[in-house]
């Protein structure tokens, strides 16, 4: 679960190319089932649009099993693979891009398809304001007082929080960490407390 970026803005680029109108518009999506909502909700946007062609990362950019792209009655491979490639090339994952073509009856060509359908892409990707996505571990902490401002010194070294505490006649408290950091945390809390803290790991989480 390595961090990767994802946008943090919806974008629309149009430009006319041969008597064509080409619409394109970039977002953010998680999954397939929002990808394809998304998808849908464009081509209501434009029901009188000759071609409604999109690609989409759903998840991690290096994620194969959840993509996907469609040239909607364009020559096959000159929409779809065209702008999935562009969406790869930018390492951007839970994206999706949908390009709109009103036809102005010139015919590009292959090669013309390939270019007006990745143009709109490259244009708005590079404009792009992104966000980290990073994962993180949650743990239980079970500890004494004195061990608990120990904890709460090494959380603040490694960027951690304290999510939840209660302090009974001990204390139980939930603390998250980064996940690339997890191994650091371990290692550290084990030297602090010479092992004596009891820890739980929660599943990870994402932000």
């Amino acid at each position: 679960m390595e961090p990767y970026f994802i946008p943090n803005k919806k974008l629309r680029f149009q430009e006319e190319i041969k008597k064509s109108c080409f619409m394109t518009y970039l977002s953010h999506v998680q999954g397939k089932e929002q990808a394809l909502a998304y998808v849908n909700g464009i081509k209501k946007l434009h029901p009188e649009a000759g071609h409604h062609c999109w690609a989409y990362i759903g998840n991690n950019p290096n994620d194969g099993m959840c993509m996907g792209c469609s040239d909607d009655g364009e020559p096959k491979g000159t929409a779809g693979k065209p702008i999935l490639s562009v969406i790869q090339g930018s390492g951007l994952g839970e994206v999706v891009a949908v390009v709109v073509r009103y036809s102005g009856g010139t015919k590009l060509g292959t090669g013309g398809l390939v270019r007006a359908y990745g143009n709109g892409v490259q244009q708005l990707v590079k404009k792009m304001p992104t966000i980290e996505k990073r994962f993180y571990r949650q743990y239980q902490l079970h500890c004494d007082y004195a061990q608990m401002a120990l904890i709460e010194h090494l959380l603040k070294t490694l960027t951690g929080r304290l999510v939840q505490v209660d302090y009974l006649q001990s204390v139980t408290a939930i603390v998250e960490v980064d996940l690339q950091l997890c191994k650091k945390f371990s290692e550290k809390l084990q030297s602090l407390t010479q092992g004596k803290v009891i820890v739980k790991k929660i599943p990870v989480t994402a932000s």
